[in-house]
């Protein structure tokens, strides 16, 4: 594809470059100045909690308090690159990050979602190994920092909640701190079992319970990461739709290498070719294209190759056109 040839080539500067989120998409929510404040607040107060729950873990010679220390200081390192990944997101594009590092926001919602599995297998494997072994329970001590451990993380996960629907990267510190602090919640409400029943099986018992509720709350983060790593099409876009539309624009006769991913984890980007065999159609025709494609698809930058048609520019990496039925396709 040799972006040089005869035909116009348009690319939308005015809307590609914009980062207003001025559309009214759900998008416009998210304010990098109340998460920057998030984060901060989050960490600070994590780090306290680890230095406090080490220290009375060492105090109460109870190994299980130091180890979840250990565990919630993992969580301020994952806070910790999410956001250093929001902050890098916001730095200007030069000559040799085009894009700026808006995809390190991406990288980083993956990051959490991967360390947030890790830590579940963990408390997995000591929860079935406690079902062999009971561990004692450190009576009130465990159950008081725990609940501290509650409060901390509930502030923390509420913090994030607000950013959570928009940014994945945000969603996932979200649920990182909601998921500790359902972890030290069930170490309260275990605690608080045990000493009055004696029954030991069931600290490990809801520590399983509480794991397979985080995985399965971890998981969308996890696949949806996944997919804007390897550039598909983001799940709140319809590419059929997409495509649909601009096959139907005036002018056009046909559409290929239309191509849609995520930029960051908040920003969609969009390229095609559009074959217009009576030529450019002029810069408000175009702004109008990549107005409709930000207000009604959430598409924040988009690229438009506008051919007459004379030649076959289609590429390798072209994708299968919207209408058609890739299950009778495959049939034959």
């Amino acid at each position: 594809m040799n972006d040089d040839h005869d035909h116009k080539h348009d690319h939308d500067h005015d809307h590609a470059h914009a980062h207003k989120h001025d559309h009214g998409h759900a998008h416009a929510s998210v304010d990098p100045n109340n998460t920057g404040r998030a984060f901060v607040i989050a960490i600070i107060l994590n780090t306290v909690f680890v230095a406090i729950e080490f220290g009375y873990g060492f105090i109460a010679n109870s190994a299980a308090l130091m180890a979840d220390a250990g565990h919630n200081l993992s969580d301020v390192l994952g806070l910790v690159l999410a956001w250093g990944a929001a902050l890098l997101a916001r730095r200007a594009p030069n000559q040799t990050f085009t894009y700026g590092l808006r995809s390190s926001s991406i990288l980083a919602a993956l990051a959490n979602a991967l360390l947030l599995m890790v830590a579940c297998g963990a408390i997995a494997l000591e929860a079935v190994q406690r079902f062999h072994a009971p561990a004692p329970v450190a009576g009130w001590t465990v159950s008081i920092v725990a609940l501290v451990g509650v409060a901390v993380n509930g502030v923390s996960a509420w913090l994030f909640m607000s950013g959570s629907k928009d940014d994945i990267n945000v969603r996932g510190a979200y649920q990182h701190m909601a998921a500790d602090a359902a972890i030290s919640l069930g170490v309260v409400v275990s605690g608080l079992i045990i000493m009055g029943t004696g029954w030991a099986w069931v600290d490990p018992a809801v520590s399983l319970v509480i794991v397979a509720l985080i995985v399965l709350s971890t998981w969308s983060v996890l696949r949806e990461s996944l997919r804007m790593v390897l550039a598909a099409v983001p799940s709140s876009v319809d590419s059929h739709k997409v495509g649909a539309y601009l096959a139907t624009l005036p002018g056009v006769s046909d559409t290929h290498d239309l191509h849609i991913w995520s930029m960051s984890t908040t920003e969609t980007a969009l390229t095609a070719h559009l074959v217009m065999p009576a030529g450019y159609p002029g810069d408000v025709a175009i702004d109008a294209i990549a107005r409709r494609l930000k207000e009604e698809f959430a598409i924040h930058h988009c690229t438009l190759q506008i051919e007459e048609g004379t030649t076959d520019h289609a590429c390798c990496l072209q994708a299968p056109p919207p209408a058609l039925d890739l299950h009778a396709h495959h049939a034959h």
